[in-house]
């Protein structure tokens, strides 16, 4: 599990991405890449981190899903995520 302030720190950085993304958008137009560096570091898209729902797990992350694998496995064996069934042959 997660700490509570890693999965605070990035809904932060995302919500800094969403305030800069028009701004950034028509600096990279222009070609400003002097006006770009001023910004806050956070504004880029780039440093957001894909985090499970559930648990705020960073690794093995399945973008479908919105969970870890770890996570998602659990959750599959409960039947929680409609359509998902167990492999056997």
């Amino acid at each position: 599990m997660a700490k509570k302030a890693w999965k605070e720190r990035n809904k932060r950085k995302a919500g800094t991405v969403k305030k800069y993304a028009a701004l950034r958008a028509q600096l990279k137009a222009k070609r400003d890449y002097a006006g770009l560096a001023k910004l806050p570091r956070d504004a880029s898209p780039t440093r957001l981190v894909n985090r499970c729902a559930m648990s705020g797990r960073r690794h093995a992350y399945l973008r479908k899903f919105g969970v870890s694998r770890l996570t998602f496995r659990e959750a599959a064996l409960n039947g929680l995520i409609p359509g998902v069934v167990k492999a056997s042959w």
